[in-house]
């Protein structure tokens, strides 16, 4: 009983977090049940399955963050672990992209229980993205120094900001890069060649939102660490 009591107060933050997130996405599933069981199921059936995708990342850098802590593991396991990670990221953040089913409206349920299922899914999917950047970010600062970690962050918001237009308008998912990699690659050069427009204004507003929000929780994590030392007791 002790063990068990010492291993929560060591790592009572991240179970905090792995059980609000996980009553988030209880929540989230509730609400998308409560709308078919009344009315039409509309768009929303496939925001649980895309809840599940943003789950995979979170994982992933859970496993990688446990895994670099063990000097024998980093160099074998890790690599793969934090490629199967970058492939799933976008997922988290794909979500977002799903508030332009408000624009199709729905004739059965009201308006405002729809923008809050989609702001539940939206802001669960977001968070687990930030949590899971937020490790993958630790591991590679510790690993390769300060600049590297921060050009690392820099470098995946860039990449999953594409990886969402991809899914958003080239209607690709993460397993099609393990499942045909040939046409992903093909559809990539093709954008490369002749970048349009949306795809440069998408990724580059997606990318600076994206950077503003983990910078903005990055810094109210930190913020603890600059409160003022309490004055000393006079005698």
């Amino acid at each position: 009983m002790t063990k068990i009591k010492n291993f929560v107060m060591r790592n009572r933050y991240k179970i905090s977090i792995f059980a609000l997130l996980s009553f988030a996405s209880a929540v989230c599933v509730f609400l998308v049940a409560a709308r078919i069981a009344v009315s039409d199921q509309g768009p929303y059936g496939g925001l649980v399955w895309n809840l599940v995708l943003a789950w995979i990342p979170f994982i992933l850098s859970y496993l990688a963050y446990t895994l670099s802590w063990r000097k024998p593991l980093l160099y074998f396991i890790l690599p793969i672990t934090a490629f199967l990670w970058l492939i799933f990221f976008p997922n988290a953040l794909y979500i977002l992209t799903d508030l332009q089913h408000l624009a199709k409206g729905s004739t059965t349920a009201p308006l405002w229980y729809d923008v809050l299922i989609l702001v539940w899914f939206s802001w669960t999917g977001l968070l687990l993205g930030l949590v899971s950047l937020y490790l993958m970010h630790d591991i590679v600062q510790r690993a390769f120094g300060r600049r590297v970690g921060w050009g690392f962050v820099l470098l995946v918001s860039g990449l999953s900001s594409f990886g969402v237009y991809l899914g958003r308008f080239a209607r690709f998912n993460s397993w099609d890069i393990l499942n045909d990699p040939k046409e992903v690659a093909v559809t990539i050069l093709g954008l490369a060649i002749d970048p349009s427009m949306r795809l440069f204004a998408f990724t580059l507003l997606f990318t600076v939102f994206y950077l503003v929000v983990y910078l903005t929780l990055y810094s109210f994590a930190h913020l603890i660490q600059e409160r003022p030392e309490p004055p000393a007791l006079s005698m």
